[in-house]
């Protein structure tokens, strides 16, 4: 049975079924997990009410002072409103595997991943009909590898040139959406729906001019108001293709919209913008701004999830589906520069088991030294690690050009 109770009420041998509040309040990375010590406890003091599951744990020891028991609902928009079923998840589990023993097998999906799609866009580029049922075996790749560790093919389809930015954007927004979807409980066939429609949600640049496309430097006012029209040229081209369902016309139509309106093409505002084009808008911003474009490089992902915070704040992203985002990516996303309390500098692997705040990192550098250390790798949630995370730091600042050989790198 699912309660809602005061955290006072909360002890060691519950389940935490959800912790209600932000993300930004608790640093919890999970959404259900059973209490195991006085620790979790105290990070979660900062709340005022969670969920628990007393099928699962133990329940409170007096029931006359239990709040009305809820029933918890899951998102009822469109066909997402589905959640996995529990052989699905069971099934999920049982071919996961850790961050290391993903990456090559992420490394060779992302490499034909980049063939396909510059395939794709070249044949768009000569006049030829897109034909999306080609992409759902790629589709199905990326989804396997997010399934089996998200945060190997994330990471990796962020490791773009400037040259392959247009076809690897496309692979990376796929399998961001793939792994929102998980965190979002959607179902198999919405999964794949949403990872169709990162795929080709930007097939519009395709027939953009290619000096306006690649410029390297800012774009004037009236090349902006040519890129701005890429989502519809790449709604008509859909539309007149093979293959494409509802979600990805409405993903590849909408994913520039914002939540107060301020978005384009249509000004959409609130909930007259789908699930998946949300989803979308924030999965395509924090690829584009962790990227190397031609004209900038990429930002630091700590700081772009920072940065996005304060965007989902103003209105231009939805604030349930952020949250959702940074859960699936952690606050400090694989390859984040981060600085610790013993004053060492390390790079974020992997996210931790049960924290947000608490990532595999390999330190690598000595503040206090100012010299480099060798590089060891270390589990900020093991509690035999008292070692903790008190800075984001800019690669730039220190002069760091290779932070991704340091993530990248066999144990």
């Amino acid at each position: 049975m699912l309660r809602k109770i005061p955290i006072h009420q909360l002890r060691v041998g519950m389940f935490v079924h959800e912790v209600c509040g932000s993300w930004l309040e608790h640093p919890f990375w999970r959404s259900s997990f059973k209490l195991s010590d006085a620790r979790q406890l105290k990070q979660l003091a900062v709340v005022k009410e969670v969920v628990i599951d007393t099928s699962k744990g133990l329940d409170v020891d007096a029931p006359d002072t239990l709040m009305d028991d809820i029933e918890v609902q899951v998102a009822s928009e469109a066909s997402a409103s589905q959640a996995i079923d529990l052989s699905d998840e069971e099934a999920r589990l049982a071919t996961s595997c850790s961050f290391q023993q993903e990456l090559a097998r992420a490394s060779r999906v992302v490499e034909q991943s980049r063939s396909a799609m510059k395939s794709m866009f070249n044949d768009v580029r000569m006049g030829k009909a897109v034909d999306t049922e080609h992409c759902l075996p790629l589709v199905e790749d990326i989804t396997q590898s997010v399934t089996r560790n998200p945060g190997a093919i994330v990471s990796l389809a962020r490791l773009k040139t400037s040259d392959d930015y247009t076809y690897m954007h496309s692979v990376a927004v796929c399998a961001l959406m793939v792994s929102l979807a998980h965190q979002l409980h959607l179902n198999a066939e919405d999964t794949r729906e949403a990872g169709l429609a990162g795929l080709v949600h930007d097939l519009g640049k395709a027939v953009m001019p290619l000096e306006v496309l690649n410029k390297p430097g800012k774009l004037t006012p009236a090349e902006f108001a040519i890129m701005k029209g890429h989502p519809e040229a790449g709604h008509r081209m859909l539309l007149e293709g093979r293959g494409v369902g509802p979600v990805s016309l409405d993903v590849c139509l909408h994913h520039h919209e914002k939540i107060n309106g301020s978005g384009y093409p249509h000004g959409l505002q609130g909930d007259d913008i789908s699930l998946f084009a949300k989803m979308g808008a924030v999965c395509d911003v924090y690829d584009a701004i962790t990227s190397n474009r031609p004209y900038k490089a990429g930002w630091d992902p700590a700081d772009s999830i920072q940065k996005m915070a304060q965007w989902a704040k103003e209105g231009h992203f939805d604030e349930r589906i952020f949250q959702a985002f940074v859960k699936s990516i952690g606050i400090y996303p694989t390859g984040s520069l981060v600085k610790l309390k013993s004053g060492r500098l390390g790079v974020v692997v992997e996210q931790g088991a049960n924290s947000l705040l608490s990532p595999v990192v390999r330190v690598f550098f000595s503040t206090k030294a100012n010299e480099p250390i060798p590089p060891a790798l270390l589990d900020l949630g093991d509690s035999r690690v008292t070692d903790q995370i008190v800075s984001r730091e800019s690669p730039a600042t220190w002069g760091f050009k290779h932070l991704d050989q340091l993530w990248t790198e066999a144990d």
